[in-house]
């Protein structure tokens, strides 16, 4: 079908729609006619669609839902190459030229004979490119990231014997589609390694990131399941407000089981493997029954990546017998590149070099901390159309650079420090690394949900904050009135706070003293007096991706909060005196 509208070789068929059958058959389908597939995230504006479908020289567009199709339509007088559009999801409300219900698409193929796809097919070589994913550029236009077959197949392969993925022979295994598709994460996982090793992929609805993920994984029941730490924090939050209204009793119990939880999986990490008595009494009474709560009864494998992930979260599941296992990579590596294991695996730790990956720490500081390289047979051909940044990438002797600061310990373990471009080098030329930071925050004072340090170049840090606050499940626009966990926090501190604007308005006094406690306990244990956080405000607005500022696997985009919260950045600085 892709043949008949006209898809010439290495030109791109993008998909902007959430994941489907379709989403699936439309990307391998471009593919195998010598097009380029390329999946557009959902939450793109009109004029980031334009760039991507633009830089690629689309030649289709497979479109969800009428919302999506406007999108296109609005841009589609600027896209020379585009020939056709294929709308999947839903009845097309008004027809036009060149726009095609799927069952028509389908159609279009039946007279094409099949010995010009199977020319079209010996005709490719492992080493051309086949997929573009474009990286959601934190900063800058996004990049389009060439992966050849050979990238993708070596590393689903790679990725999949590396976890221990049993071939359907043996066993199937079940996985959940949820997470963008146009990421290399979810195409890796949901697309290339289940091709691979035969996996039954289950379609979550649209909204699952909004609320509806949890049934889907109690219906599904997967074997194994990738969440970004954001679906994982997302689970803590909901676990310990079902917990809290349950009887004295039962919180005691499950307290108790919590304990023993985490103590015995710390010691199974550091490679003790006695399972005592009391961890199976607790296995019976309570972490079988989380598990299946949260339909991950059958799960051996959970995952998680994308972005960094807290300490507190892990130790939260890892209490309740559920070890998330950290791992690590990029798009330019086609996903995966350090992976833990469940007999592997070390708590802030992303894990050991798949077989066949390598990595370079580039010019170690005193502590082995360094520029984390990679190279192997996952890195990719480059960017599309961008040598130059292709070459800032990758140097002359074939390494990857990340951009990612990190060491090794002792037994090979990779650890990451942080990014090197989020590095804040403050006035007196200190190099602070700002998550670790912001996650002692988040930890010291439970009603803060997004932190970002600032300082860069200043005489001193400061801190943005927002507050745990109730989420618009349509629009995903967060609101003013707290969270119920939020709320009973203010109640603990004696403030009948309810919503946000009142806490600020009011300069809530008890509220207001127990962040400026919190954050003195964190500077309490500041390596240095330039790491303490000196200044901070409260934002009236959480974070959010409708808000811009997180990407679509929630990542923060600190250039983006900087931007729009300026005037707030300013005000810290706007007074010469360095408090004290």
């Amino acid at each position: 079908s892709c043949l008949q509208l006209g898809l010439e070789r290495f030109h791109g068929v993008g998909i902007l729609g959430f994941n489907s059958a379709e989403w699936f058959i439309a990307d391998i389908g471009a593919i195998l006619a010598g097009g380029f597939a390329v999946g557009i995230y959902t939450t793109n504006s009109p004029e980031a669609c334009h760039y991507v479908a633009d830089n690629c020289s689309a030649n289709v567009i497979v479109v969800e839902n009428h919302k999506q199709l406007q999108k296109i339509l609005e841009v589609e007088d600027r896209l020379p190459h585009l020939k056709g559009i294929v709308q999947f999801g839903e009845e097309i409300k008004e027809k036009r030229p060149n726009l095609y219900s799927w069952r028509e698409f389908m159609e279009l193929g039946r007279d094409v004979p099949d010995s010009r796809l199977r020319e079209i097919i010996a005709s490719q070589k492992p080493n051309q490119c086949c997929t573009l994913i474009y990286t959601s550029g934190t900063t800058g236009q996004p990049k389009g990231v060439m992966l050849s077959h050979d990238n993708v197949t070596w590393t689903a392969a790679a990725a999949g014997r590396f976890i221990m993925l049993s071939d359907a022979h043996t066993r199937q295994e079940h996985v959940v589609s949820y997470l963008p598709l146009s990421h290399i994460a979810a195409q890796m996982s949901d697309i290339w390694s289940a091709m691979t090793f035969g996996v039954q992929v289950y379609f979550a609805q649209p909204d699952a990131l909004k609320g509806s993920l949890v049934e889907t994984l109690r219906e599904v029941r997967p074997t194994a399941f990738l969440g970004v730490p954001r679906v994982w924090e997302k689970m803590e939050e909901k676990m310990k407000s079902v917990g809290m209204k349950s009887s004295a009793l039962r919180r005691k119990v499950a307290s108790w089981a919590k304990g023993v939880g985490l103590q015995t999986n710390l010691k199974r990490m550091n490679g003790c493997s006695e399972v005592p008595m009391n961890f199976r009494l607790a296995r019976q009474l309570v972490y079988r029954k989380v598990r299946k709560a949260i339909g991950l009864d059958r799960c051996t494998k959970c995952y998680t990546g994308a972005a960094p992930i807290t300490r507190e979260t892990l130790e939260f599941f890892l209490s309740l017998n559920i070890p998330v296992l950290e791992l690590y990579g990029m798009s330019e590596s086609s996903g995966p590149h350090t992976v833990s294991l469940p007999h592997a695996f070390k708590l802030g730790s992303c894990g050991k070099e798949l077989a066949g990956c390598h990595t370079l720490i580039h010019k170690p500081d005193r502590d082995g901390t360094g520029e984390i390289c990679f190279s192997g047979r996952h890195i990719f051909m480059g960017y599309l159309n961008m040598e130059d940044k292709t070459k800032e990438a990758i140097d002359e002797d074939g390494w990857l650079h990340s951009g990612d600061l990190g060491k090794h310990d002792k037994d090979g373990f990779l650890f990451i420090t942080g990014r090197i471009k989020e590095l804040i080098i403050t006035a007196g030329g200190e190099n602070v690394p700002p998550v670790p930071i912001e996650d002692a925050v988040k930890n010291a004072i439970p009603i803060i949900s997004n932190a970002m340090l600032v300082g860069d170049k200043a005489k001193f840090l400061a801190m943005l904050l927002t507050l745990k606050c109730v989420v618009d499940a349509e629009t995903g626009e967060p609101g003013d009135d707290l969270t119920p966990e939020a709320v009973e926090y203010c109640q603990k501190l004696g403030s009948n706070a309810t919503k946000v604007s009142e806490i600020i308005s009011s300069q809530d006094k008890a509220v207001y003293a127990a962040i400026q406690k919190g954050i003195s306990a964190v500077n309490e244990g500041a390596v240095s007096n330039a790491q303490r956080v000196q200044k901070w405000v409260l934002l009236e607005k959480d974070f959010s991706l409708f808000g811009g500022e997180l990407g679509p696997t929630m990542k923060l985009k600190r250039p983006a909060v900087a931007q729009k919260y300026q005037d707030q950045i300013a005000q810290f600085y706007a007074d010469i005196d360095t408090p004290s």
